[in-house]
């Protein structure tokens, strides 16, 4: 059985770059794990993750804060800010197919939107919650 975080990651990865909507937006399936360098703008990356105990009584399971980053170079935050909402339609409340494991759900908790020390990058942040159980 793969653990659970690699199962959920894995399952976000899938919906996130086969979305055509998304995939228009970034000018490609740019969602990363490990950022490769040169790296195109926009693009999404994987961040920090933390894993909880949450089992019942009854039933084990596991709660997961997730959280994802968008990266721009485009003048302002509206590439950014699309490109986020698009990320929150595609994620918050979907019922999403993981391996080993079911999702009994996926909330997003907030979105932050920043510009960058740099001056050129805006970094926008989304943070998601997941509950999961074994199958």
């Amino acid at each position: 059985m793969i653990p659970s975080t690699v199962a959920l990651q894995q399952a976000i990865f899938l919906r996130l770059t086969t979305n055509s909507a998304l995939i228009a937006a970034l000018g490609g399936p740019r969602v990363y794990d490990q950022t490769p360098q040169p790296v195109a703008f926009p693009y999404i990356t994987f961040g920090q993750s933390t894993l909880r105990e949450a089992s019942t009584a009854t039933e084990p399971g596991d709660e997961h804060l997730l959280t994802l980053h968008v990266w721009s170079r485009a003048h302002g935050r509206r590439q950014t800010q699309t490109i986020m909402g698009l990320l929150r339609n595609l994620l918050h409340d979907q019922a999403l197919t993981l391996t080993d494991h079911q999702l009994v759900n996926l909330r997003h908790e907030f979105s932050d939107y920043r510009r960058d020390p740099d001056g050129e990058t805006t970094h926008g942040t989304l943070r998601l919650r997941a509950v999961t159980e074994p199958a």
